[in-house]
């Protein structure tokens, strides 16, 4: 197994496996049930003293338990972000029948990114540094404070012996890094990666600086209906917690070691909007643009797509720029494919959203059915399907699912039944400040 030459042929990627942390389930099987029902896992929030946070709510992660996937020293030196992640690929590796070992350990790569990162264990360690000095703070600072220290645990865990290390693009953090990793697999470079995202932002220093930007719900009374994405009485995202992670490998690669193929995964878009930090360029055109240069890539046509999990944050800003930059690159075809966001029954997970959403759109595909986008009660555009309130069965063959962060990083995936044809990919066409945040 050698890596790809430059002019070589590009290899098809499959998801073999799927892990979940998350507001509705600390499985992927729970996640789905509870997402299907339409179950919100958004609450008063109860890990810290509500009276001290801006918000008093979010999709906080209630009912994890860390034992199960890692020794106690282990769990006692990682952040709480970081033990999400490595549950949720512990998860998705199990799922698969993986084995990692031999000539298969060089050839895995480990991608799986996050927006804040260590955000408890940073607090934790300056908070003892300025009370009790240097001798009192944690002695695995340096390697479990940051970004990558998720991925590193994850390679050492499996013994992944590839690439690894994390990418962070705010919001859109886990989607870039399943795209980047299904790129990897595409030329050679891996046969197997374990990719995604995950983020704890459920605590007093990442709800302030949310609350600050302007970015959060304050429907404090009922945190249940706070997340309303597409309702016109949203009024600001709600934070959540949680991590996904998918195992993906070439589709020969897994013919050959005879695992069940979940779904492909044919098609990955990623713009930037160069506009502002917190807000979505106003005519969504690097939104667009990464829409289109994800179906290209998957030889798609937009008439083709039977779902679009969108990003769907409750946002006044994205959520009606979203909805234009739909109708803009699927024309009237947007009047009649379901339009979904998990996000108003999980809060915002941040770097792990893009990736829990993709595992959905896999059992969307696996079970036809569609969830639903709960709160919405008075449609930002009454003529959209935003699939209200209740899941739905539908036949589904092809799902695309939209990633926007902070920064303007956009991330737009594709991803198709396993018994779809070979992608044709085609050369995609050119598309050409306020207050608050509204990724």
């Amino acid at each position: 197994m050698t890596q790809t030459r430059a002019g070589a042929p590009e290899r098809r990627v499959v998801i073999t496996g799927s892990g979940v942390v998350s507001p509705i389930g600390c499985t992927t099987e729970e996640f789905w049930a509870s997402a299907t029902a339409g179950r919100s896992g958004i609450r008063t929030i109860t890990r810290y003293d509500g009276d001290t946070l801006p918000t008093r709510f979010a999709g906080e992660v209630v009912d994890f338990d860390p034992k199960p996937y890692m020794p106690n020293k282990q769990g006692r030196r990682l952040d709480r972000y970081a033990q999400f992640a490595l549950a949720a690929a512990l998860q998705a590796v199990r799922q698969a029948g993986l084995e990692i070992d031999g000539e298969r350990a060089v050839r895995t790569a480990v991608l799986v990114g996050s927006g804040y990162g260590p955000g408890q264990l940073m607090q934790s360690a300056i908070h003892d540094l300025r009370d009790h000095g240097r001798r009192r703070m944690t002695p695995y600072l340096a390697s479990s404070g940051s970004l990558d220290s998720a991925a590193g645990e994850i390679a050492f865990r499996l013994g992944a012996r590839g690439p690894s290390g994390a990418t962070a693009t705010a919001c859109a953090t886990g989607a870039t890094c399943i795209g980047d990793a299904m790129r990897m697999i595409r030329h050679g470079y891996a046969d197997v990666v374990i990719a995604g995202g995950a983020d704890d932002a459920v605590n007093p220093l990442d709800l302030a600086a949310a609350a600050n930007a302007g970015a959060l719900s304050r429907r404090d009374d009922e945190p249940g209906r706070a997340s309303r994405p597409f309702d016109r009485a949203r009024d600001g995202f709600v934070m959540g917690a949680g991590a996904g992670v998918v195992v993906l490998e070439s589709a020969e690669h897994a013919r050959r070691r005879g695992a069940t193929v979940l779904a492909e995964l044919a098609g990955y878009g990623a713009t930037t909007d160069a506009y502002h930090s917190t807000h979505p360029h106003p005519e969504g055109l690097a939104a667009r643009q990464a829409m289109t240069d994800a179906l290209d890539d998957a030889g798609v046509r937009p008439e083709e797509i039977d779902h679009i999990s969108a990003h769907g944050t409750g946002t006044q800003l994205n959520d009606r720029i979203e909805s234009a930059s739909i109708r803009a690159v699927f024309g009237r075809h947007a009047l009649r494919v379901p339009i979904s966001s998990l996000k108003s029954m999980t809060g915002h997970m941040i770097g792990a959203a893009g990736a829990v959403e993709l595992i959905a759109a896999v059992h969307t595909i696996r079970d036809g059915i569609v969830p639903p986008t709960v709160n919405c009660d008075d449609p930002e555009d009454t003529e959209l399907d935003y699939v209200p309130h209740t899941a739905r069965p539908h036949a589904v063959r092809t799902v695309l699912s939209n990633s926007f962060g902070f920064g303007g990083h956009n991330a737009v995936l594709v991803l198709r039944a396993p018994s779809g044809p070979s992608r044709t990919p085609s050369q995609s066409p050119s598309m050409p400040e306020s207050q608050g945040g509204e990724r």
